[in-house]
């Protein structure tokens, strides 16, 4: 099997050039920004996590110490590593430690299970993996050692009990073998995107273009020494961890909070303890947090300044709520681990803070509304988003056919969303062109879903469908043509289960149907299919069988 090509992201060099001369690529890496900030801030809490406390200046001696382990390993610099660890100290500890050994991180969720982590790995031509022992019932050293004979991973490390496997605790190294910063224009780690079909793609980011996100993040945002951020979402995602995020208020100098989930019976003692200042929920999680106040009052929150929801659209309706009923200030954010990224701003008017998902960050974001026909729409006419830019990808890793579907000849990526864009310059996030279902804030593929469910021997076929939901904004229905007639709902979802997928690519509901249209010439338009079947299902046609 030939190895994957190392990971590259280019931008044409005129482009490039006026990035840097407009000051958006400074030249910093991610290494540099740890030891700038652990040399300002040496003895200011980084981290907390749990009972743990990281200082700056711990956080820095962990990163070089684990990273030199990493090389000891017989890793080198430039080589891939999946990182699938959930939201404590020891992922910021090693991602921090990749960079510091030029090794670049695959950041995967930990809902990802068996079959998105092989691909990962595969895609990336990783060398090891790093997982927890075991988490919320689920064992993830059994998962990486089918992941590994799958694959060939020449190393598993674990955070906790590693049975065969390597501890995280026993890495160490002489840090003087790290190697020199990598070039700020390099890859410096792999993200995955939401997959419009199939599997995520790997995105990767380079030092320049993803810290110029951070940076003007943090001060659209607000960020300062004496911000306290609650990463409440997994901190592997892109909104997590750059928006403003993790990396925003470490960027900042402030502090960041790792809560082991987003509920608020954890979520909220963390605040009071902590005094944590800002946080960030998709839309379903938000209106979980005003019930949870209203009902348990707002004392624990008192220190709460910001909530930042995306992910998905939040209704103006819900959006009102938010200020009264948390006692903070609302932001929202759309954005994409591709690029863009928008924000209503402290100075906007309420109606556009409640009404927009917010406008673009840099000058340099270059926005364009088409049709199906790739012609611009008149203003104020909704669009398909294209979008290019000093942070926004010219092309996804290893994936040329993806690569033509998703950008123009001249640059611009398709994102796949329907948006209006206000004179302003804000935008109203419409719905999606692709086949997205957007189940609180985790993108699925439904191309992904219906794949796994043809495996299944008692389906002849399947489409999978996005319908809104007043708690996860939208949730899967499958609609599935049965080869054995007994078939069951629940029996379809225990297999998928068994599937080693994410469960929240799990269809929420399943109903037979006996065919799916054709057109004369026996052809289908699945798109058009799924069009038509999200329309029975609110009307509430077909055989449901949860």
């Amino acid at each position: 099997m030939t190895e994957p090509a190392p990971p590259q992201q280019i931008w044409p060099e005129d482009r490039a050039a006026r990035y840097r001369a407009a000051g958006y690529w400074t030249g910093e890496t991610f290494p540099a920004l740890l030891r700038d900030r652990a040399a300002r801030h040496a003895t200011r809490t980084a981290v907390i996590g749990g009972e743990m406390r990281l200082s700056y200046e711990d956080l820095l001696e962990d990163a070089r110490r684990i990273g030199a382990g990493f090389l000891a390993l017989g890793l080198r610099p430039g080589d891939r590593v999946v990182l699938q660890l959930p939201n404590e100290p020891a992922f910021v500890q090693v991602m921090f430690g990749l960079f510091m050994a030029g090794l670049l991180p695959v950041f995967a969720l930990p809902a990802h299970r068996r079959t998105e982590i092989a691909h990962f790995a595969a895609r990336s031509g990783a060398k090891a993996l790093v997982v927890a022992d075991r988490r919320g019932g689920f064992d993830y050293r059994a998962m990486a050692r089918e992941v590994s004979a799958e694959v060939g991973l020449a190393h598993v490390v674990v955070a906790g009990e590693a049975e065969e496997f390597v501890p995280l605790g026993s890495l160490s190294g002489d840090p003087g073998l790290l190697p020199p910063d990598p070039e700020p224009s390099s890859v410096a780690f792999l993200q995955i995107s939401g997959g419009s079909t199939g599997l995520s793609k790997l995105i990767p980011r380079t030092h320049d273009d993803y810290l110029y996100s951070v940076r003007e993040s943090a001060t659209i945002c607000g960020l300062t020494e004496a911000s306290v951020y609650l990463a409440a979402l997994p901190a592997a995602h892109n909104f997590t961890l750059s928006s403003p995020g993790v990396l925003g208020a470490l960027h900042a100098g402030g502090t960041v909070v790792l809560a082991p989930d987003p509920n608020p019976q954890t979520a909220f003692p963390l605040i009071a303890r902590h005094g944590v200042t800002m946080s960030a929920l998709v839309p379903p999680l938000a209106l979980l947090w005003l019930d949870a106040a209203a009902a348990r009052g707002r004392d624990e929150l008192e220190s709460l300044t910001d909530l930042l929801v995306g992910g998905a659209r939040l209704p103006p309706e819900a959006a009102r709520r938010i200020g009264p009923g948390l006692g903070c200030r609302l932001t929202q954010v759309f954005g994409m681990a591709e690029g863009l990224v928008n924000y209503t701003r402290a100075e906007d008017p309420d109606e556009i803070v409640t009404g927009t998902q917010g406008r673009p960050i840099s000058p340099d974001d270059e926005i364009r509304l088409v049709d199906d026909q790739d012609r611009e729409v008149p203003e104020g006419t909704p669009g398909q988003l294209l979008t290019r830019g000093p942070y926004t990808i010219t092309a996804y890793h290893g994936a040329p056919e993806a690569n033509a579907r998703s950008f123009t000849a001249d640059g611009f990526y398709r994102t796949g969303d329907v948006v209006l864009r206000l004179p302003s310059g804000h935008l109203v996030v419409q719905g999606r062109a692709t086949d997205h279902i957007n189940r609180a804030g985790e993108k699925v593929s439904a191309e992904e879903i219906e794949d796994h469910l043809l495996g299944h021997e008692g389906v002849y076929d399947a489409i999978c469908v996005s319908i809104p939901d007043a708690e996860l904004g939208e949730r899967s229905c499958a609609f599935v043509i049965r080869r054995d007639p007994a078939l069951r709902g629940p029996q379809v979802k225990t297999w998928m289960r068994g599937r080693g997928i994410a469960s929240f690519k799990i269809p929420d509901e399943v109903r037979f149907v006996e065919a799916f249209e054709t057109t004369a010439a026996l052809k289908i338009s699945r798109r058009q299919l799924r069009a038509r079947l999200r329309a029975a299902a609110l009307e509430g046609e077909s055989d449901a069988d949860i």
